[in-house]
């Protein structure tokens, strides 16, 4: 079994920053990809970026260039530093991550509980 605890979300005006930390722990034998999902009011779950075990990246257009997305690999984390965020960046974000886990070593996605970012003057 793998939990996923998120935090650094909260309020912040237009224009502003956060960073959002997802670390990963329980039975694991190794963590693969790593990613950030946001839902918005009325919306679906979207990828908004993503990162491979070889530290690929991949980003949802409408965030390239203000978003990052990193990795710990020792401490099990990934991150999202988010910069000049808008009031569309609403929205609950959930970490995503596939891992093997287990006396078996399945492969699973694993969901954090998520976390409101809400963009507002």
């Amino acid at each position: 079994q793998v939990q996923l605890v998120e935090s650094g979300g909260g309020l912040v005006q237009p224009g502003g920053s956060l960073r959002l930390s997802c670390a990963a722990s329980g039975s694991i034998r190794s963590v693969l990809a790593m990613g950030w999902y946001r839902q918005g009011p009325g919306e679906q779950r979207d990828l908004v970026a993503h990162i491979s075990s070889g530290g690929s990246t991949k980003y949802e257009d409408s965030v390239k260039g203000r978003f990052t997305i990193s990795r710990d690999n020792a401490k099990n984390t990934v991150y999202l530093q988010m910069n000049r965020l808008k009031p569309e960046d609403t929205a609950v974000y959930y970490c995503n991550v596939l891992a093997s886990a287990g006396p078996r070593g399945y492969e699973y996605d694993y969901w954090g509980q998520g976390t409101q970012v809400t963009v507002s003057s």
